[in-house]
């Protein structure tokens, strides 16, 4: 008898908003009296009862005193899994502050250090995702059905983010440690774009790692093997997502922070198969692409003349380029040879060209260039010297790639423009350069975006703030994983996420124009990634690929004409479309009475019901 009861609290313990102890939890010093009474609460916790504003204070005051940005990263983790509500309040009220603390820059060093601060990111025994071995792949529909009794009937996920932790951000490969990657990419689904918490699924493949460090670190978490071969990989993995797909249907998959051969792999494998999408390949471009547009309407030179230089060949930079090359083609009626042939790459072996000596990963093949002749610039600084760039966009990891005299030689051969460069390698530590490295080099008129916080800058000669744009795949990601749960769509398409870019470069305020920038502010996340949601759902049901009933009607009635396949993909939408949208977006109570309301395993269980009665709440 004492084992069952003991595994019913377990069980209800780890159910994240089925029980009253969880919410109780939720509401803290804000439960009232009766129901504390309700709950056999009474004299268990300080008589003082609070509104949730005041709870906010006090977690505020607690961040704000912790000395490291690390210490910040396990606060937040701890209060997102002890009190959720309080935890989104926070971030919401103060994302520009802290969304580089849940995700980059800290998520990096929080990855590169997971086994050691893992027992202190949660409670003992709280569910937070999933860790699958290759080990225990045959017994995936075991973990799954385990993952299944640990959450509340209703909870089923809607969304996963799912790596293997083999290539997490420019840090390399820390195996089973990149479990802070989807667990932090689903806390922006929510704080972005309004995803239910309760149903994301933070997943990491533990494949093993080829990091010997973390293979001796008596402290590490994961498996201790080396990475399988690629035909094992394979097999595993569609193992794992057939059965996730098998199990949860009309989940959203979201591959993140793959090796380059593997990101491109998967998605060709499961784009047409599964709802899924690359966030690396298809995010990055997505959010690039929103900001290069406007970077091309502010530059001063036609598009058809821009000369673009890529540092990075990887998945990331092949996908960013390829968004771009569609720009051109669709927005620009520009043949895709010549589109293509405004694209150099520059690699470790320097520019990548079809006669350079050595066999190309499939992926940079289509960029090679076939018109050097002789030509064979081995360092960044031959290759600008050569191609005379108007934009140079860097996903290459290497940290101050972007010299000061590269920058330098990119505002002269843009006198009469304003040059495009694009820092985008993540985190800090690696990213090309910064922004008042690109400032104080170009004479104050570059168009920049980076994809990691930089300060504002402030131009001595005139005292004038400029902020820089940040390319944050927080602007895109979440609002295409909100319209893909609405509308359902078949599958994620290339037009599809070039609407959303589309989309993107239109929200821009005039204020924001005005001033130069590429990307909307970031207090206005939710607003903008309500937008862009519309925007993708407005483009499934053009291609006749949305499937939730709903949502084709809405966008049909709305959009007459337009909402016919193959229309083209201009990222608009119906007005009130948008505001429809934002109806679905989860947000943190505001009070008691609303996360009790919001919660209806605990509003109709009887204990609590009984006290809110007594109380008069109901």
């Amino acid at each position: 008898m004492a084992l069952e009861t003991n595994s019913g609290t377990s069980s209800a313990r780890r159910s994240r908003s089925g029980s009253p102890d969880l919410v109780a939890s939720n509401a803290g010093t804000a439960l009232p009296y009766a129901t504390r009474s309700a709950l056999h609460l009474k004299g268990l916790v300080p008589s003082g009862v609070e509104d949730f504003s005041a709870q906010e204070q006090r977690a505020l005051e607690q961040l704000n005193m912790k000395s490291t940005s690390l210490e910040k990263y396990i606060f937040l983790s701890w209060l997102r899994t002890t009190n959720i509500n309080l935890f989104y309040r926070l971030v919401l009220h103060n994302l520009r502050e802290i969304a580089p603390v849940i995700y980059t820059p800290t998520v990096g060093q929080a990855c590169q250090e997971y086994s050691h601060i893992y027992p202190f990111l949660a409670p003992p025994n709280a569910v937070d995702g999933l860790y699958i071995p290759i080990t225990e792949v045959d017994n995936i529909g075991e973990i799954i059905q385990n993952y299944k009794e640990s959450i509340a009937e209703g909870d089923e996920p809607e969304i996963t983010v799912i790596t293997d932790g083999s290539r997490i951000l420019g840090l390399g490969d820390l195996g089973m440690n990149g479990m802070g990657i989807p667990v932090g990419k689903l806390q922006l689904y929510v704080a972005a774009a309004g995803l239910n918490p309760d149903r994301c699924l933070p997943i990491v493949l533990d494949f093993g790692t080829d990091t010997q460090r973390y293979l001796d670190d008596p402290l590490y978490l994961g498996i201790r093997q080396h990475r399988p071969e690629d035909s094992e990989f394979y097999t595993a993995a569609d193992r794992v997502i057939e059965a996730l797909h098998a199990a949860f249907p009309s989940m959203f998959i979201q591959f993140e922070d793959f090796s380059t051969d593997h990101a491109f792999g998967l998605l060709e494998r499961w784009r047409n198969k599964a709802l899924c999408f690359n966030d690396d390949i298809q995010g990055t471009g997505c959010v690039i692409l929103g900001g290069f547009i406007s970077a091309v309407e502010q530059a001063g030179i036609p598009a058809r003349d821009q000369r673009i230089l890529f540092v990075g060949a990887g998945s990331a930079g092949v996908g960013v380029a390829k968004q771009l090359v569609d720009y051109f083609v669709i927005e620009h009626g520009i043949p895709e040879e010549e589109a293509k042939a405004m694209f150099w790459f520059v690699d470790s072996r320097g520019m990548v060209t079809a006669n350079r000596g050595d066999r190309l990963a499939e992926h940079k093949v289509y960029f090679a260039r076939h018109d050097n002749g002789d030509a064979q610039c081995k360092t960044l600084e031959d290759a600008v010297e050569y191609v005379k760039p108007t934009a140079l966009i860097g996903l290459s990891t290497i940290h101050k790639a972007f010299s000061e005299s590269i920058l330098a030689r990119m505002n002269d051969f843009n006198q009469t423009a304003r040059p495009i460069i694009f820092p985008l390698s993540n985190p800090e530590t690696k990213a090309e350069c910064s922004f008042e490295e690109a400032m104080r080099c170009t004479d104050n008129r570059v168009l920049f975006a980076s994809g990691t916080a930089f300060p504002d800058y402030t131009v001595p000669e005139t005292g004038e703030v400029k902020v820089p744009g940040q390319g944050n795949n927080m602007y895109v990601f979440p609002a295409i994983g909100l319209g893909a749960v609405l509308c359902k769509p078949e599958r994620i398409t290339d037009t599809m996420v070039f609407a959303v870019a589309k989309a993107l470069a239109n929200s821009l305020t005039e204020d924001e124009r005005a001033r130069g920038e590429l990307y909307p502010r970031i207090e206005r996340i939710r607003e903008v990634s309500a937008d862009l949601a519309a925007a993708l759902i407005t483009q499934a049901v053009r291609e006749g690929l949305a499937q939730d009933a709903q949502w084709v009607a809405r966008v049909a009635q709305d959009a007459g004409e337009s909402a016919v396949a193959g229309a083209h993909p201009d990222g608009r939408f119906a007005p009130g479309l948008a505001s429809e949208v934002s109806k679905y977006m989860w947000t943190p109570a505001e009070n008691y009475e609303q996360l009790r309301a919001s919660l209806p395993h605990y509003h109709h269980h009887p204990v609590v019901a009984s006290a809110a009665s007594a109380a008069g709440k109901l």
